[in-house]
């Protein structure tokens, strides 16, 4: 979707904030390493906050892309102004069913 990708990671903190306690399953390391190991990824970026506000203010991306368990209406308001400050756009990606962490733990568990 672009030249450059930015993967912008949300840190342990944030995720558990987010998620819940037991989350994430992977600490943030681990994670930006497997991320920052995908030919297609140039930078991985973890950033400590619940949203990614600050992170997209430096960035100042072009595109801006959520995964599908997103919808366009409920990002964040503050996320879409400052892509669209930049002069970016945001796009919510299809969602894989079955493919997420949260679907894994669910199998775990039963």
């Amino acid at each position: 979707m672009g030249d450059t990708l930015l993967v912008g990671l949300n840190g342990d903190d944030s995720v558990r904030e987010l998620k819940g306690a037991g989350r994430p399953v992977n600490p943030e390391a681990d994670r930006a390493e497997v991320l920052a190991a995908l030919g297609c990824v140039d930078a991985v970026v973890v950033f400590p906050e619940k949203r990614a506000t600050r992170f997209l203010e430096a960035a100042q991306p072009d595109l801006y892309v959520k995964g599908g368990d997103y919808r366009a209406e409920d990002l964040d308001a503050d996320e879409q102004a400052a892509v669209k400050k930049a002069g970016g756009q945001v796009k919510v990606l299809k969602l894989t069913p079955g493919k997420s962490t949260s679907a894994v733990l669910a199998k775990v568990k039963t």
